[in-house]
């Protein structure tokens, strides 16, 4: 019998490339990124120097999700997404595909999408995705933009849903929101969010109610998706927030709340912004508030606003970033009565208004301008926004930095380490990723040699 030899795969040539792109990058240190990724996915790794030198030079495909792990470490190093096929892996392939994805015209068929989804969300193979595709946003994005409210919500099923079950989901969507805010999305307060979609809302989506009972479950069903996203979001599973993000914003057009559908395209305009994709986003945040305007509040709407200036700045566009910021403003000061606003928007206020001008002035790389408006920014107390007053401390910093003034940029680094320590963000360990670059000009000083040593150790951002 004639013998058969198998044929050894060539070498990951375009994998080797992407790494000489990342400048100090070592293969030990990409291991370690790796491996730490995956424990953010709930994974456990051990990969090493070898692991790396395997795939690039055997052509070794790791089990997934690791390849999307590969990509995103890389791509924090190059500073932008990258995407499987620029490491040569594109043909790895992710189990539920589309689960999530979908945006079905159809209300009925949109709440078997939504279970669906909700109900694969917690196995593990799934949550491990972290990567981000911002075309996956374009059909449920125009969609919304056609029709944003679907015409009834009335259904007859199984068992009556009344008050006191709209009562118990939004009793859940505070608490939710208060942990995210002081913990961050890591919390398991946070993260119970999911079983309530699964366990509760879900068997409500299939019982009998009333067109304004039922306008009224679609919403909070949809803010309770919204949080799931933005929790997920939060701790780096970008792939599930972003289809967290989809369900949430379908599931507001069928609640007939326009003003919500606002709000969970602004939140995925952020997501797109805050992963390397501006242009987009400056297109969902115009999008969002041309279709409700007249129709939310106009705290929503300037929320909308803030936003598209945060994409403005990340696009290096200073006029239109401060023109959306402007407009922000008067939104903010027509909004002062508080009138018929819901509940999920009286966090932004004119303080929040000028921390987030910060940050957009410190994208703008206009550090004067950014410390103004920091300076008009009322105190935020850490017990109750743990996770905001870090970042913010972290923007702040990097201004100080970029207004060469090593020693203050310095001191609010490390007051923003002591902060972040404690809570559970990966999207907050970026901000200090941010600060970390902006120290590139002293890297020999003692002080800054301590405080990369301090985020290596303390919070596992390789220098």
């Amino acid at each position: 019998m004639a013998s058969t030899t198998r044929r050894p795969k060539p070498p990951n040539d375009a994998l080797a490339r992407m790494i000489d792109k990342c400048a100090g990058a070592s293969h030990k240190s990409l291991a370690h990124r790796v491996n730490q990724l995956a424990v953010e996915a709930g994974l456990t790794t051990t990969y090493t120097h070898t692991s790396i030198a395997n795939w690039c030079r055997r052509g070794m495909v790791p089990d997934w999700p690791v390849p999307r792990l590969l990509a995103q470490a890389i791509g924090e190093r190059l500073g932008r997404p990258v995407q499987l096929a620029e490491i040569g892996m594109a043909d790895a392939q992710t189990p539920d595909a589309a689960v999530g994805l979908d945006f079905p015209r159809d209300p009925a068929d949109a709440v078997r999408a939504a279970t669906s989804f909700w109900s694969s969300v917690n196995r593990r193979d799934f949550l491990t995705g972290s990567s981000f595709a911002v075309a996956s946003f374009t059909t449920p994005v125009t969609r919304w933009l056609v029709s944003p409210a679907d015409d009834r919500a009335d259904h007859r099923g199984g068992a009556r849903v009344g008050q006191a079950d709209l009562d118990e989901l939004r009793a859940a969507a505070d608490e939710a929101r208060r942990w995210d805010s002081k913990y961050g999305g890591g919390s398991w307060k946070a993260n119970s969010v999911t079983d309530c979609l699964q366990h509760r809302a879900a068997p409500l989506l299939s019982g009998t109610f009333s067109d304004d009972v039922g306008r009224e479950l679609f919403s909070v069903t949809a803010e309770l998706s919204r949080l799931a996203g933005w929790t997920a979001f939060d701790v780096g599973q970008h792939e599930v927030a972003q289809r967290h993000f989809i369900q949430a914003l379908r599931l507001a057009r069928a609640g007939g709340d326009v003003q919500l559908g606002c709000y969970v395209l602004t939140t995925m305009a952020m997501q797109a912004l805050l992963r390397g994709f501006p242009n987009e986003a400056i297109d969902m945040t115009q999008g969002a508030f041309a279709r409700a305007s007249g129709r939310a509040a106009p705290r929503v709407l300037a929320f909308t606003k803030l936003i598209e200036a945060r994409a403005h700045a990340r696009d290096d566009n200073a006029k239109a970033a401060a023109s959306a910021l402007a407009a922000s403003e008067l939104l903010l000061d027509r909004a002062r009565d508080r009138v018929d606003e819901p509940a999920w928007i009286d966090f932004y206020h004119h303080a929040r208004l000028s921390a987030d001008a910060a940050e957009v002035f410190r994208d703008l790389q206009k550090p004067k301008e950014s410390l103004a408006w920091n300076a008009q920014a009322a105190a935020m107390q850490p017990g109750v926004f743990t996770r905001s007053v870090g970042m913010r401390l972290a923007i702040v910093g990097t201004a100080h930095l970029q207004a060469a003034d090593l020693d203050q940029g310095l001191a609010l680094g490390n007051q923003a380490v002591d902060i972040l320590a404690r809570v559970q963000s990966s999207r907050a360990l970026d901000y200090v990723r941010e600060l970390n670059a902006a120290l590139a000009p002293w890297r020999r000083e003692p002080a800054v040699r301590d405080f990369v040593h301090r985020i290596r150790s303390e919070l596992g951002i390789a220098a």
